[in-house]
């Protein structure tokens, strides 16, 4: 699995003219599943997620995570994050899960969150032409790799 982390003020995902999840201050996490991913790297990416210290503490450092700042988190699935571009100019998205398979550990990536951050989280909608809006805030943007636990 891959994430994309932002640290935002405000981040929303629309799907035909409809929000489907909005959050305020915390993170907006784009997600690619990849086939193969197993429960452990689910489990293991969700606490480095929600204890990843980019928030900042009372004295303007980042030393705090994302239950400590009392933010919020809107996941977005995003199978594009396992794009190669090796060859030529076209993407291959040979390596992303298949929809079948990636939107059962999506389910189970949005059960984890909401479980080790202990309250619900927003969503896209798995499959849909989602338009993501954010302000970033930092701007503070990381990326994950599950497998490379870097």
């Amino acid at each position: 699995m891959r994430a994309v982390i932002q640290r935002v003020s405000e981040a929303s995902v629309t799907v035909n003219n409809s929000v489907a999840g909005s959050i305020q201050a915390g993170m907006l996490v784009l997600l690619g599943v990849e086939e193969g991913d197993t429960n452990e790297e689910l489990a293991w990416l969700s606490t480095k997620i929600i204890h990843l210290r980019i928030f900042n503490d009372l004295a303007g450092i980042m030393n705090l995570d994302l239950k400590q700042s009392g933010g919020e988190l809107l996941l977005v699935s995003q199978f594009t994050l396992h794009a190669s571009t090796r060859k030529g100019n076209r993407p291959s998205y040979i390596k992303a899960a298949r929809p079948e398979i990636a939107v059962t550990v999506y389910q189970k990536m949005i059960d984890r969150l909401e479980s080790d951050l202990g309250k619900k989280i927003a969503t896209g909608i798995f499959g849909a032409d989602m338009k993501v809006r954010l302000l970033n805030d930092g701007p503070v943007t990381i990326i994950i790799d599950s497998r490379l636990k870097e």
